[in-house]
């Protein structure tokens, strides 16, 4: 097995997004959206505020994301879309669990419920009428309601269900525009105003004209009744497609135990201090990111990493903010709060993911910004064809009534964002952190996926396995010189041979002018003589033959030399480091998937041959430079493949942006974990295939909700003007076709339980 030719293109251009750079960006709620028209609108009026560079109107969160040039002001975005017709809040995610909006909310549901119960009873009487033919005489009329009792129970049902589509419809219009309040409120306001019209007579006293009298009072209110308890249902669904984001903001506590000049008390969490250290009971929740400064326990982390068992922790030990701490009792030292600490990140992450808008939605945003004009042509023209037709006003306008009914686009709006919603959160539970839409799309089409080999494929805790010196040089003496040279360095390769130095008891020499050679090594002076130790590539560069010193075959070689008077190699260093557990599993899952695999390292043929064997990778490449793995990544694109690229280092995070996805391990380097579209909570590369896997199920979920979305009203607006649906039936029909959306989105939480089975036994 031979490493291939690579040629070096140019890195691949981050894509710049189109209009004022992005200096600013502000996240704000949105209250009154019923529709995907509702969304356009307000993203429409968005953009056309100074300064703005792009603006996305969330339904499903019901949120807006402004971004643009750093004079962007929260108040003109607020006032443009309080000017449209709607209301403004800050947007849940971003309160914390304690936010009084919580009770607001429950306010409102329990309103809602109200109305909707008492709207039913009210209509319950209206539609005896409709019974009264199946009934003996005798109970037929007993059960007669008034004329005047009905009238006046679906005056109250009109105006009091109906003025939320009112005012709705008043906004949309007032904008020169129009959503589902419109289609709703112009449906109902024929059915009750035919209704009114037949009645007037009877009322007035015109007996015989009262013993004909068909009137359709309950085909307006129980439309009203059944849109909004469809709205009702959708909501609750909405809500329990976030709960990814409300199990994550219960984890913090209110209090914690701080110990401050020998004294401890009870402290607001907002007024703890990096450096404090907190007391930690047995089952109580960790109140921040820190250091285990005293105290043995175990930690169970499994909400904010997906970790199914409780991970041991001990003085020196780092853990999370929000973990749950077991029989132990914990001091820990402070070392991130607010935005900074992991809690917050990861709600970050997931705010953002379940806010974005995927490529897909915006072909359904163009769909549904003219799918209401077009449904009030098509009632329009479906109440003419019948008039023209001779069947008379009355079955005119109720099969006009019934397109307008049930053509309301709520389903389109949702059938994206609920199913990215629900896709996100499910994976946060796993311990994948999608950051967004974009992110999740682009999985769904990745077939070759790309290997970091160290801290990644391997657990990143090398040893030193073997030391071979020149003629006339000690291992001691060597050893002495590496130490030197790798002093100060985190690098694992470093600490692995200060960690043998000490082992030894061999004291570091006294290295002076450090110069790090990315990717090839380190050079340093020490006793006025220039050293180098680094990879073969360095020791060619400097004319020395690395040859004369063999190596262990699978391992990773370092080599010593000199440079002063003349290059000489004077040692060679190998290194092995062993697999991570889940890397075989991880890559069997891969081939289940039909994807393929590939190692990039920066280290020698000889390791990276080592690794790709036992892992059974048949393409490998090694002796990398951070260019070379982007230039690898370039050729496999120009190659027609959809790469991803699994990393965790620095040196790894060009690659992570070159390649289609990146994906990163949350224990790698801030700029690793900052490129990458997918992070992975815990070092487990079982998470590589589950978060391809799962964001094939999210699109699937996707092209159903949508596919259902078009057939509905493919299906259900000719119908309804042909007369074949009554509109009582289209308004069960309208509301049940946004709960199904929203469920079938809700189904993607059964991936997590097949997830747990099939991923579990690597934990």
């Amino acid at each position: 097995m031979q490493t291939r030719a690579i040629d070096r293109p140019p890195a691949r251009p981050v894509d710049q997004p189109v209009g004022p750079p992005v200096a600013r960006q502000i996240d704000i709620g949105i209250d009154g959206m019923t529709c995907a028209a509702c969304a356009a609108r307000i993203e429409k009026a968005l953009a056309k505020l100074p300064g703005v560079g792009a603006a996305n109107v969330n339904l499903a969160t019901e949120t807006a994301r402004v971004s643009g040039d750093s004079g962007l002001s929260e108040t003109a975005i607020a006032d443009a879309i309080v000017r449209t017709g709607y209301g403004v809040r800050q947007p849940q995610v971003r309160t914390p669990s304690t936010d009084p909006a919580t009770s607001a909310d429950t306010i409102t549901v329990d309103r809602e419920i109200a109305l909707l119960i008492g709207g039913a009873i009210l209509t319950l009487p209206l539609l005896l009428p409709m019974l009264t033919p199946l009934l003996p005489a005798t109970v037929a009329d007993a059960l007669t309601v008034p004329l005047w009792l009905q009238v006046g129970l679906a005056t109250v049902l009109q105006i009091g269900l109906g003025a939320l589509f009112y005012r709705g419809a008043w906004k949309a219009l007032r904008s020169f525009s129009s959503n589902m309040d419109v289609l709703v409120a112009l449906g109902t306001s024929a059915a009750y105003g035919l209704s009114l019209y037949l009645a007037l007579p009877a009322l007035s006293g015109d007996a015989q004209h009262a013993a004909h009298l068909h009137l359709y009072f309950e085909s307006a209110a129980v439309i009203l009744v059944l849109v909004r308890l469809g709205k009702w249902l959708e909501r609750r669904a909405k809500k329990r497609a976030l709960s990814a984001l409300d199990a994550l903001k219960a984890l913090r506590p209110e209090t914690a135990r701080v110990r401050r000049q020998g004294q401890e008390a009870d402290v607001p969490l907002a007024l703890l201090r990096i450096g404090d250290i907190v007391i930690v009971r047995p089952a109580d929740r960790l109140p921040a990111d820190g250091k285990v400064v005293a105290g043995q326990s175990a930690v169970d982390q499994s909400l904010l990493t997906g970790e199914s068992l409780p991970v041991d922790v001990a003085p020196g030990d780092r853990v999370i903010g929000g973990a749950l701490n077991g029989n132990g009792l914990l001091e820990i030292e402070v070392s991130a709060l607010g935005a900074q600490s992991m809690l917050d990140r990861i709600q970050q992450m997931i705010a953002d993911a379940q806010g974005a808008k995927a490529p897909i939605q915006k072909l359904v945003d163009r769909i549904s910004a003219r799918f209401v004009p077009a449904v009030l042509v098509i009632a329009f023209l479906a109440l003419i064809g019948w008039l023209m037709a001779g069947a008379g006003i009355e079955i005119a306008i109720l099969n006009a009534v019934a397109v307008l009914v049930i053509a309301c686009p709520c389903a389109l709006g949702l059938a994206t964002p609920t199913a990215i919603m629900v896709g996100t959160g499910t994976g946060a539970k796993a311990g994948i952190l999608i950051r967004d839409a974009i992110a999740l799309e682009t999985a769904q089409h990745v077939d070759r996926v790309a290997f970091d080999k160290t801290g990644t494929l391997t657990d990143g805790k090398p040893q030193v396995t073997r030391l071979v010196t020149a003629d006339g040089v000690s291992e001691a003496e060597a050893l002495r010189l590496a130490a030197g040279l790798q002093r100060g360095s985190s690098h694992p390769l470093a600490e692995a041979v200060l960690h043998l130095a000490a082992e030894r008891a061999i004291a570091p020499a006294d290295a002076a002018s450090d110069e790090a050679l990315p990717g090839r090594g380190i050079a340093a002076s020490i006793d006025q003589r220039r050293y180098l130790l680094g990879n073969g590539r360095l020791m060619q560069e400097h004319g020395l033959d690395v040859a004369t010193l063999s190596g262990a075959a699978g391992a990773t070689r370092s080599y010593l030399a000199t440079l002063d008077p003349q290059p000489r190699l004077l040692a060679a260093l190998d290194f092995a480091d062993g697999l991570r557990p889940s890397a075989r599993p991880a890559m069997a899952d891969l081939q289940q998937l039909g994807l393929t695999s590939l190692l990039l390292t920066g280290d020698n043929a000889r390791a990276a041959e080592g690794i790709a064997g036992d892992l059974e990778i048949t393409e490998w490449r090694a002796d990398l430079l951070p260019g070379d793995k982007i230039a690898a990544i370039e050729a496999e694109r120009k190659a027609g493949r959809h790469i991803a690229m699994v990393g965790d280092g620095i040196n790894d995070a060009p690659a992570l942006a070159a390649a289609d996805l990146g994906i990163a391990m949350a224990n790698g380097t801030d700029a690793a974990v900052a490129t990458a579209g997918i992070v992975l909570m815990r070092s487990d590369l079982r998470l590589v295939p589950a978060a391809i896997d799962l964001a094939r199920a999210t699109g699937r979920k996707i092209k159903q909700n949508l596919l259902w979305a078009f057939l509905f009203n493919a299906l259900g607006i000719p119908l309804a003007a042909f007369g074949l649906l009554n509109p009582m039936i289209a308004g069960l029909a309208m509301a049940l076709s946004s709960v199904f959306v929203v469920s079938n989105a809700l189904s993607l939480r059964r991936w997590l339980a097949t997830m747990r089975v099939n991923y579990a036994h690597d934990r």
